[in-house]
């Protein structure tokens, strides 16, 4: 099973980053304009249309406001697994660092994936830095 993991940080404080993170069917507005076009809430999920015009359905596996992690599955496609997770771990009062894990099969999409997650990193970086 193929694992990625990406750390940043952000010039914002935790609070504000997971107040965005955790609004799960907001995420094109708040979080990721432009990497995600469109998100919408069917049950527990969240349909999602990608900026490359992917679209992935993502069951919301847990929002946990204690530790600032949401935990998120997709399958479909090429993928036969993918499960991830984003967490927000405060550093100061301005600063925050963002951890993003994903597990994923077939192994061969690893690199793909990859780099959906770096553009996804950059968008949520840009987003989180310039609003207030």
């Amino acid at each position: 099973m193929a694992s990625i993991r990406r750390e940043m940080q952000v010039a914002a404080s935790a609070a504000h980053i997971w107040d965005a993170v955790r609004d799960v069917g907001e995420i094109h507005r708040r979080l990721v304009p432009g990497f995600v076009t469109d998100c919408r809430l069917e049950g527990d999920a969240r349909i999602v249309t990608f900026g490359n015009g992917i679209v992935a359905r993502e069951v919301i596996v847990d929002v946990d406001d204690a530790t600032r992690r949401i935990a998120w599955s997709a399958s479909g496609g090429r993928l036969t697994h993918h499960n991830a997770s984003l967490q927000v771990y405060p550093e100061d009062a301005a600063h925050s660092r963002l951890v993003w894990v994903a597990d994923l099969l077939p192994n061969a999409m690893a690199e793909p994936i990859a780099a959906m997650i770096d553009a996804g990193m950059q968008a949520m970086k840009r987003t989180l830095e310039t609003t207030p």
